[in-house]
């Protein structure tokens, strides 16, 4: 007795180790991506290494009510983020999918078959029942599929706050470089009518002998350089609107808004974003969590390609009511039954079951790659944002200083040249410089906003 005991025992446990063994075979292993990440960012300089802390609407920041209301619109209207939005939807489904290729399924039929008992009788049989069928593999397969199809429905959702993010910034550059022409075209066309006075001025005193026809002609290129640059100012802004409806999703249309929004220059203020570690995203980051899913997914499609090569059951049940006489299945109610169980182990495919995991791991090994790369390029990009908002700070107030300066030289040239104690040309050279410190300035600003714009796409912005 003791010694079957014993015997019973020592089965029981070379059972449970082969079935351990087995088990863990049915699971791939898989090199986990390592990524080496800095402690803070190189050019962080003093902003504040506090999480970013701020809601989806990131823009708000600015405190420019139209360019709230664009983002509004855009984000209701564009047709990218109703695409992104459907493949969450399909995801999802695909999920239902995955779910009910393990689970039973149920059919009704009607069976009418014949055969001869002899040359001379002919049988027929009928048969109307229910049927029940149901197929699951083992080795993890059901595991992996769901776990697939869940990373599938996670990448699907950071895809679309990839296309939300990148739609709001793109709206945001495109209204700040608006600003910018609309700026510009304004100083353009002051210039221009302030120089039509000065050749209507020069070419009265021209006609009294007051005057040189070089100071004419000097304040002639003067004013048609003016009138160049309102053409090319005009022309950008046309072309920046349409790019604006074209991120709103509506028509072409003639908007005269000049004037809205903020002023470039007077309501610039640097601002202090607080830009975190790293290591924040890890998980902040849209194409970085997109990139992690479908390795994540890639990961489990490994497991269902193994899963594949083990065992699969099989059960059908059948039943319902059969006679060999029409008139007698609903009579009698004769009720019959049926059962089959199998197991399928696949044993020699001419490798094909080894060639699709082994397909499968190169999937999962070059989604390995792009998530790293996808970090190391997160990286470069808020670092390369802060080298911006950095250098151009800098170099904006050294351009605000150098426009008061011009300023004040075009205003004493402007006086001596009225006593007569400068001559033309050097009031032509002081505003010609002037006006080219203002339009540089301009866009030195608009670039700093939109440098700005550019550092919360690459934190990741509140999305």
């Amino acid at each position: 007795m003791k010694l079957r005991l014993k015997n019973r025992l020592i089965l029981n446990l070379a059972i449970f180790i082969v079935a351990g063994a087995w088990f863990a075979a049915c699971n791939p292993r898989l090199a986990r991506p390592v990524l080496l990440l800095p402690e803070r960012y190189i050019f962080g300089g003093d902003l504040s290494q506090d999480t970013l802390d701020i809601d989806v609407e990131w823009w708000r920041i600015f405190g420019d009510e139209v360019l709230n209301g664009l983002e509004q619109r855009a984000l209701a209207n564009n047709n990218n983020i109703e695409v992104a939005l459907s493949r969450i939807e399909q995801a999802y489904l695909q999920l239902s999918v995955a779910r009910s290729q393990f689970l039973p399924s149920f059919a009704f039929g009607v069976e009418v078959d014949g055969e001869y008992d002899n040359v001379e009788k002919y049988t027929v049989n009928y048969k109307i029942g229910p049927s029940m069928s149901w197929e699951f593999g083992m080795g993890g397969r059901l595991k992996h599929t769901i776990g697939a199809a869940r990373a599938a429905i996670l990448s699907s959702e950071w895809a679309c706050r990839g296309v939300m993010l990148s739609l709001t910034t793109e709206v945001a550059t495109t209204y700040f470089t608006l600003l910018q022409y609309e700026r510009t075209l304004e100083i353009a066309r002051r210039a221009y009518a302030l120089r039509a006075e000065s050749v209507a001025l020069v070419d009265s005193m021209f006609r009294y002998g007051m005057s040189s026809g070089l100071d004419l002609a000097q304040a002639r290129s003067l004013m048609y350089s003016a009138a160049s640059d309102i053409a090319q100012y005009e022309r950008a802004l046309a072309q920046s609107r349409l790019a604006l409806n074209t991120l709103l999703s509506e028509p072409p249309a003639e908007v005269d808004d000049t004037g809205l929004g903020i002023n470039l220059l007077t309501d610039f203020m640097p601002i202090d974003i607080p830009i975190g570690l790293p290591s924040d995203l890890l998980h902040r980051r849209p194409d970085v969590m997109e990139a992690y899913y479908e390795l994540v997914e890639n990961g489990e499609k490994v497991g269902i390609a193994r899963a594949e090569r083990f065992p699969s059951i099989g059960m059908t049940l059948t039943g319902g009511i059969a006679s060999d006489k029409l008139k007698e299945l609903f009579t009698g109610m004769p009720f019959v039954w049926g059962a089959t169980r199998s197991m399928t182990q696949p044993l020699f495919s001419f490798g094909r079951l080894k060639r699709n995991e082994e397909l499968a791991r190169k999937d999962y090994q070059q989604s390995v790659a792009n998530y790293r790369q996808t970090m190391i390029e997160a990286l470069a990009d808020v670092e390369k944002a802060l080298v911006a908002i950095t250098t151009y700070e800098a170099q904006t107030e050294r351009c605000a200083a150098l426009v008061m300066a011009n300023a004040n030289a075009a205003q004493m040239t402007r006086a001596l040249y009225d006593s007569g104690l400068s001559n033309y040309f050097d009031l032509m050279d002081a505003e010609r410089t002037l006006y080219t410190s203002q339009q540089q300035l301009i866009a030195l600003v608009a670039q700093q906003y939109i440098n700005y714009v550019t550092l919360f796409k690459a934190l990741g912005g509140g999305f």
